[in-house]
């Protein structure tokens, strides 16, 4: 089964930071890779990963910032969201939750770590949040 995610910038950064393997940000963006997660994105979206992992005091290498974001290109669909009204506490936040909410009739999920910057919905998880849904449908099959 596969799932359709929004992936906040926080979750990809920590997932290259982590020096741990098996932290939930990690199997996160492995699952992009895999095909588990399938990104969903806006231009907004993108240019705000890449501002973010640019930035130079994270030290992160640029092939390893192409390749996550020509991932999210590659295995993720782009959405063009309509306005949906919400006022967020970070207002930047707002393209993340509103690409979600376009694609909610898809089961859409929005995977933050900051989940006290969006109103709280069903569909807003944690990276744990996310990998536990992802474990459990896989257990489910077998």
């Amino acid at each position: 089964m596969e799932y359709y995610a929004v992936i906040d910038t926080n979750v990809l950064l920590s997932a290259l930071l982590s020096k741990v393997e098996t932290s939930a940000t990690v199997k996160v963006l492995e699952a992009v890779f895999d095909g588990k997660i399938v990104p969903l994105y806006h231009q907004e979206i993108l240019d705000e990963y890449s501002e973010v992992l640019h930035r130079e005091k994270f030290h992160l290498q640029e092939k390893l910032v192409r390749k996550v974001l020509d991932a999210v290109r590659q295995y993720g669909v782009e959405v063009f969201p309509q306005p949906t009204g919400a006022v967020l506490i970070d207002m930047d936040d707002l393209v993340f939750y509103e690409v979600a909410m376009e694609k909610r009739e898809d089961n859409a999920y929005l995977v933050t770590g900051n989940q006290k910057h969006y109103p709280f919905k069903d569909f807003i998880v944690t990276p744990g949040e996310m990998i536990q849904m992802i474990e459990n449908s896989f257990s489910e099959k077998k």
